[in-house]
């Protein structure tokens, strides 16, 4: 991003905090469908000029219970859940193997709102993940075929040989979507969505499946 970009992004950034943030919000509507009003606060972030909207913390655990968490790209929402990309053969796919249920953190916080969604985890299907794989940027695609994700590795100069070697591989063709990589489908079992307000009393709403729809309730904050 260039400077003259970052500043457009600042001052958009500061002008939505003086409209929302800092004055207080208007007190939450309660939607039936959670899934659009993740889509609202999300173009609202996108709006406010924040950096990567689509950042979220993605937490995992081992079988036997041991957390860990990292930043994942969220790479599309529906009715179905929430999807994000990568090594089949990493550390976060290891433990989703072993323990399919996560977590997931978005944090806005020039709008002061934060959106947690816990549930079920499961693999999205080939297509799906070729779908995706095929719009990635040709660099992008070379370097999932190049990086044994979370394994050590002696020197960066490995990684950067292994990347050349497989340019010539691939030069003038498409490449190919690799057998280890592919796209993951968090299905909700709980979204929490967290409003700032003044003196700390912020709006908390939790949905949770109810049959075909959702139910709603609201937690102190």
């Amino acid at each position: 991003m260039s400077t003259i970009d970052e500043l457009r992004a600042h001052l958009t950034g500061l002008r939505t905090l003086v409209k929302g943030v800092t004055g207080g919000l208007s007190e939450l509507r309660v939607t039936d469908d959670p899934v659009r009003l993740f889509e609202s606060w999300y173009a609202d972030a996108e709006a406010s000029g924040l950096l990567l909207p689509e950042s979220v913390a993605l937490a995992t655990a081992t079988a036997d219970g041991f957390p860990s968490v990292r930043m994942v790209l969220l790479k599309g929402v529906d009715e179905r859940g929430f999807r994000f990309f990568t090594n089949y053969e990493s550390r976060k796919a290891g433990e989703l193997d072993a323990n399919p249920h996560a977590a997931l953190c978005f944090h806005w916080s020039v709008l002061e709102r934060q959106v947690r969604v816990e549930g079920i985890v499961e693999r999205l299907t080939r297509d799906e993940s070729e779908d995706y794989f095929r719009s990635r940027p040709r660099g992008s695609q070379i370097g999932a075929w190049a990086s044994e994700q979370s394994r050590r590795i002696g020197e960066r100069a490995e990684l950067e040989a292994k990347v050349r070697e497989l340019e010539a591989r691939f030069a003038g063709q498409p490449v190919p979507l690799p057998d280890h990589w592919g796209g993951y489908l968090i299905r909700p079992a709980r979204i929490e969505f967290w409003q700032g307000r003044a003196n700390r009393l912020h709006d908390r709403l939790v949905y949770t499946p109810d049959g075909d729809g959702w139910a709603v309730a609201r937690l102190q904050p």
